[in-house]
């Protein structure tokens, strides 16, 4: 299966067209694949590789970053043996490039239309006014993307059955994955950060609260938050001001602290100057189990749902009787959702997910190790230097190299999930996190690239359909202190490849 860009006339017209254009190319592609897409590589020192070319030699100058730093394979789609190979066997830290592995095997090995399930149980008897008189259950599979507009349909659910509120508990049955995936430390000391959240079977809105502070001229500062959390209350002392937009770093971010009577506090305090207009914050607060619960309450509360009694987890008992089932996107939306925006903890949901369905719950890292291995190995992807810890690359210790990632690309624009897999990486220009890259160039819309970047690690992996018609597999990594000024680099190599290496 080769990618390749639509009308390219009109894409060198205006700005206009070609931003259609680029739309239109991001969604193309050909159901033929190459007949040669799966032989085995020719390695680099088998072959003699171009070296790298003049634009990216010199970004790399500017960026203090010597070659020995820098991996990179260039390959025509559908041959295996590198245009350009640069320590191109090294192992190396991929950052979210790491997550094309995760969603390549959660494609292949659980199917495109793979759906997540959250279930609602009850036990005990319920009354002509539809209470029920036991305990209600919710039983997760780690569904990445249960997001209240989601949720809710799962609490219109248990009302069609007739419930209307509970006379028990709310009990979380969280088995799905090991609670040894649970708490672990977060990957910096930005603890309160959403990419720092963890897996959970019953992950909510990625655990995060967004905050959106406005400013009006009468003085008041309006705060608006989502999702709603039964026990959060806010305390909003912001006043807005006059003057510069500066120093709201304060206002900004709130003081979140649990209350002795089971309610969370956000605290927002000081001035807000007028001119900073709405900002919005995202902090992810609260254990899983809290924030689930929460956000649950919030929505069954607002249809008129009551509960009398705690919360707390539990295994649903064997007697329950099922109520309602909520079915999750499909894995092709997750997936996309996962690589455009790079969104970590949903690759670690998936990640877990490989393990827990392909094996048997619950999931474990060290079951979707095995999985996607056993995976990798059907496909003839001998890579004895991965390392895989987490699958989302937020991880010193996730390793991979570029050879190994473009045998990867090869086999996956070759396989039957091609179509789905590629239209989820970002289009350079356009969307997800390349949208703010390329816009003036002509590889604009031309690019179908997964980035990666940590402290110290710059990465890029894809595919780009090139002016002369030919399509390639790119993929560098950069693992280097002064990584982060090399950007420029990755640009120019992309650019450099969609002039067809010219």
């Amino acid at each position: 299966m080769t990618i390749h860009p639509l009308f390219p006339s009109l894409r060198r017209s205006t700005t206009h067209w070609r931003t259609i254009c680029a739309t239109l190319a991001a969604a193309a592609l050909v159901v033929a694949a190459p007949a040669d897409a799966r032989k085995p590589r020719r390695h680099a020192h088998q072959v003699v590789t171009a070296p790298l070319p003049a634009s990216v030699m010199h970004a790399l100058r500017r960026a203090d970053v010597p070659l020995s730093s820098v991996s990179v394979v260039v390959e025509r789609i559908g041959d295996r043996t590198p245009i350009v190979a640069l320590n191109a066997q090294t192992p190396m830290l991929p950052a979210s490039t790491m997550k094309l592995v995760t969603t390549y095997a959660g494609l292949s090995i659980l199917g495109p239309d793979y759906r997540w399930r959250t279930s609602a149980y009850a036990d005990g008897d319920v009354d002509r006014n539809g209470v029920l008189h036991g305990n209600l259950y919710i039983q997760g599979t780690g569904d990445p993307k249960l997001v209240p507009e989601e949720l809710i349909d799962l609490v219109d659910k248990i009302r069609q059955a007739g419930i209307t509120g509970v006379d028990g508990a709310l009990v979380l049955d969280k088995r799905f994955f090991d609670p040894s995936t649970r708490d672990l430390p977060p990957f910096d000391d930005d603890a309160e950060a959403p990419y720092n959240v963890g897996p959970d079977p019953l992950l909510y809105a990625f655990k995060s609260l967004s905050f959106t502070l406005t400013p009006s001229p009468d003085g008041n500062v309006a705060v608006e938050v989502i999702p709603a959390l039964a026990q959060l209350q806010i305390d909003n002392t912001l006043h807005a001001s006059a003057g510069a937009c500066v120093g709201v770093d304060t206002a900004l971010t709130p003081s979140v602290t649990p209350q002795p009577n089971g309610t969370v506090e956000a605290l927002f305090s000081g001035e807000y100057p007028l001119r900073c207009g709405p900002r919005t914050i995202n902090l992810a607060v609260l254990d899983h189990t809290a924030f689930f619960a929460g956000g649950f309450l919030a929505l069954w509360r607002s249809v008129g749902g009551t509960l009398n009694g705690t919360t707390h987890e539990g295994a649903v008992p064997a007697g329950a009787r099922l109520l309602a089932v909520h079915r999750g996107p499909v894995l092709a939306d997750v997936v996309r959702d996962i690589n455009k925006f790079s969104n970590n903890v949903m690759a670690r949901n998936l990640f877990l997910t490989i393990g827990a369905v392909a094996d048997k719950p619950p999931g474990t890292p060290a079951k979707s190790v095995d999985v996607i291995e056993r995976f990798l190995r059907t496909q003839a992807l001998s890579m004895p230097e991965l390392t895989l810890a987490n699958g989302s690359g937020l991880s010193r210790a996730e390793h991979i190299s570029a050879n190994s990632l473009a045998d990867l690309l090869q086999n996956a624009n070759a396989s039957p999930v091609a179509q789905v897999f590629v239209a989820s990486l970002p289009v350079a220009g356009v969307d997800g996190t390349m949208r703010n890259r390329l816009r003036t160039e002509p590889v604009l819309g031309n690019a179908h690239i997964k980035t990666g970047t940590l402290n110290d690690v710059r990465a890029i992996a894809g595919y780009v359909a090139a002016a002369n018609g030919e399509s390639y597999v790119v993929v560098s990594f950069i693992n280097d202190r002064h990584a982060a000024g090399a950007r420029a680099a990755h640009d120019a190599l992309l650019e450099w490849v969609y002039r067809g290496l010219r």
